[in-house]
C-alpha cells in the first residue's frame, strides 16, 4: 500500500502556526517581490480569492474581505516542512519527500499489521497537527497514482474528512468518477485538452482506455498512468536520486539596480547558492552561465549572458565568485535598469569520477568548503560568506508583508509571558 500526505495550502497554513490570531481568518501568501498570489487558505478560497492572480489587480478584493496578506517566508516554510516530514517518517518504512509539502509513503514490512487504513490516516493527521499545527490530507492507494487520487479526494471531495482510501475497484470508481482528468497525476494541460476533445472528462473514463492505444497516441508515461489507475504498479521512486544535470539560482530585484557593485554582490550571492547545491550532490562545475537583464516590459530591453568555462571543474565558492567578478564588465552597462540576474551551473561533473588534468592543479580545496558549509549549517546561512557578497543586500526581493522568522532568527523567537 502507498500513501500520500500533503499539507493543505501549505504556505498559508504555515503562516497560521505561530500566529493563532489569524487561524480563523482568510490568508493569502504572495510570490517573490509580492507579485502574485501563490497560496490561498480554505477560508479565503470560499470567498472566491483566485490563485496565481497579480496582487495589484485584486488588492481591492482582499481589502474588501479583510484578507490577511503575507509575503513568502521561505525560512519558516523550510523549517516547518522538515518538522512535518520527520513526523511522517515515523509512520512508514519507506518515505519519499516529493516536494516541500508532499511526501509519499510505502508500507513494505508492516502494512499487513494495519487493519484500518482510515483510522491510521487520521492518526497521522492528528500527530502532524499536534506537533506542527499543520493541517494535512492523507490518501492511501495500491499504487502511487491511486494514492495521489485518494489524497485529492481527502482534501477536495465531500465526505472524506481529510482521509481517503482506494483499496478496491469500488472505492477507486467512487473517487475517479468525481475527478477531472486534468487532476490526475501525470496528465498535463495539453494531454488533458486532447482527452477532453475525445470525450474523456474524468479519471474513471481515462482508466477504461486501452493502455497500448494510449501509449501509441500519447506516450509511455501516459500508458503508465492508465495502468496505475487500474492498480498495476509502474511508477516507483529511486532509492538513490540521480544528481541534477543543471543547477540555477535566479531572482528579480526588489528595486531596479543601476550600480555595478550592487549587481556584483547579487551575482556572487547567486553563485554561492549554486556552489552549495553543487557540493550537496557531490558535483563539480565545468561551465557557468552568468546573466542579467532588464524587465521584459521595459521599452529598451537589455539582456547579457556570459558562459565561463573553468580549466578544472570546481565546487569552490571562491573560484565561482572570482569567475563572476571577472566577467562583470561584460555584463554591466551604465544607465541600464537591471531587473533580474542569475547564475547557472550548466555543465556538471561528478566529484567521484573526475577526469583530472595533467597540467592543471585542482585547487577546489574540498576540506575548506566542507568547513565552510558546516559552519553555515550550524550557525545559519550567511554566517560565513564571500567578501564580494557585501554586507548590505539592497537588491534583495521586496517582502513588505513578511511575517517573523519564528524558528530561524533569534530576534523572532516567540516569547511567552506568564
Amino acid at each position: 500500500m502507498y500513501a500520500l500526505v500533503d499539507a493543505v495550502s501549505f504556505y498559508a497554513s504555515a503562516e497560521k502556526v505561530f500566529d493563532p490570531s489569524i487561524r480563523n481568518k482568510p490568508v493569502v501568501v504572495l510570490t517573490n517581490n509580492d507579485g502574485c498570489i501563490c497560496a490561498v487558505c480554505p477560508i479565503a478560497r470560499k470567498l472566491g480569492i483566485p490563485k496565481f492572480e497579480s496582487y495589484f489587480k485584486i488588492k481591492w478584493l482582499l481589502q474588501k474581505h479583510g484578507v490577511v496578506v503575507r509575503s513568502s517566508n521561505y525560512e519558516l516554510y523550510a523549517d516547518l516542512s522538515e518538522r512535518m516530514m520527520n513526523v511522517i517518517s515515523r509512520y512508514c518504512d519507506d518515505q519519499h519527500i516529493y516536494s516541500i509539502d508532499e511526501s509519499f509513503l510505502l508500507f513494505k514490512n508492516y502494512g499487513d499489521l494495519i487493519k484500518d487504513w482510515h483510522q491510521y490516516g487520521h492518526e497521522i493527521r492528528r500527530a502532524i497537527w499536534k506537533e506542527t499545527k499543520l493541517p494535512v490530507g492523507v490518501g492511501f492507494g495500491t499504487t502511487s497514482t491511486l494514492a495521489k487520487a485518494a489524497n485529492h479526494a481527502a482534501k477536495k471531495l465531500p465526505g472524506y474528512n481529510g482521509v481517503a482510501v482506494i483499496d478496491s475497484n469500488k472505492s477507486a470508481h467512487a473517487i475517479l468518477q468525481q475527478m477531472s482528468v486534468s487532476d490526475v497525476w501525470g496528465i498535463g494541460r495539453k494531454i488533458s485538452k486532447r482527452l477532453n476533445s475525445q470525450g474523456i472528462k474524468n479519471a474513471f473514463q481515462l482508466s477504461t482506455l486501452s493502455p497500448k492505444a494510449v501509449r501509441k497516441e500519447f506516450s509511455v508515461a501516459t500508458e503508465r498512468t492508465v495502468n496505475e489507475l487500474n492498480g498495476i504498479k509502474c511508477i516507483s521512486w529511486d532509492e538513490v536520486r540521480e544528481p541534477k544535470q543543471q543547477i540555477f539560482s535566479t531572482r528579480s530585484f526588489g528595486q531596479k539596480v543601476v550600480d555595478k557593485y550592487v549587481l556584483q554582490t547579487a551575482l556572487v550571492k547567486h553563485g554561492s547558492i549554486v556552489s552549495k547545491k553543487v557540493r550537496q550532490q557531490s558535483s563539480l562545475v565545468k561551465k557557468l552561465l552568468i546573466f542579467a537583464s532588464t524587465s521584459s516590459y521595459d521599452t529598451n530591453y537589455y539582456k547579457q549572458s556570459i558562459i565561463y568555462q573553468f580549466p578544472v571543474a570546481t565546487d569552490n565558492s571562491c573560484d565561482i565568485s572570482s569567475a563572476i567578478s571577472s566577467v562583470l564588465n561584460e555584463i554591466f552597462v551604465k544607465g541600464v535598469l537591471f531587473h533580474l540576474c542569475g547564475v547557472g551551473a550548466i555543465e556538471l561533473e561528478s566529484r567521484h569520477f573526475q577526469q583530472s588534468d595533467l597540467f592543471m592543479t585542482d585547487n577546489s580545496n574540498p576540506a575548506l568548503m566542507k568547513c565552510f558549509d558546516k559552519i553555515n549549517n550550524r550557525y545559519g546561512q550567511g554566517t560565513l560568506k564571500m567578501g564580494s557578497e557585501g554586507q548590505s543586500e539592497v537588491w534583495q526581493m521586496r517582502r513588505e508583508f513578511l511575517s517573523p522568522q519564528f524558528t530561524s532568527n533569534w530576534k523572532d523567537i516567540p516569547k511567552i509571558k506568564c
